[in-house]
């Protein structure tokens, strides 16, 4: 796995403890990104858990794919939230980066939903330069958690 950030390894490591009731939500505090199967992976398993998703801080690159993987109704942003996006790379074994094509940038916007997806198209679409959610837009598309 690449580097995924403490709150999201501890989310992992807590999501087969679903069944207890304590514990009610995911907290997002902070993810830089990376690998995206690893991103699909938790978030397969925190979808299976049932639990609410509560973005609460920087969710930046394959971070962004809760967007595409946890139902809209499960999660919720407080005023920290930002969420940044920018087009897939391919990194080889030597680190070297490599742009996606444009067939692949178009397939990861394609996941995103609707309105998250509009929003990327009025601010340049996906490239290498990142582009940032946050604030009044984000609050637009997502619920404040309460």
């Amino acid at each position: 796995m690449q580097r995924i950030t403490r709150a999201l390894l501890l989310a992992m490591a807590l999501a087969p403890a679903a069944a207890a009731p304590v514990l009610a939500e995911i907290r997002i505090l902070g993810s830089p990104g990376g690998e995206v199967g690893s991103y699909l992976e938790l978030f397969a398993a925190v979808k299976k858990t049932g639990q609410r998703v509560v973005i609460d801080g920087p969710c930046y690159s394959a971070c962004t794919l809760v967007l595409s993987t946890i139902p809209r109704e499960r999660i919720c942003v407080t005023r920290r939230a930002v969420l940044g996006f920018h087009a897939p790379r391919w990194i080889d074994r030597r680190g070297k980066q490599y742009a996606a094509s444009s067939d692949t940038v178009r397939a990861v916007a394609d996941v995103y939903p609707a309105d998250v997806r509009a929003w990327i198209d009025r601010h340049g679409g996906l490239t290498g330069k990142p582009i940032f959610l946050r604030g009044n837009q984000l609050a637009a598309m997502y619920p404040r958690c309460s």
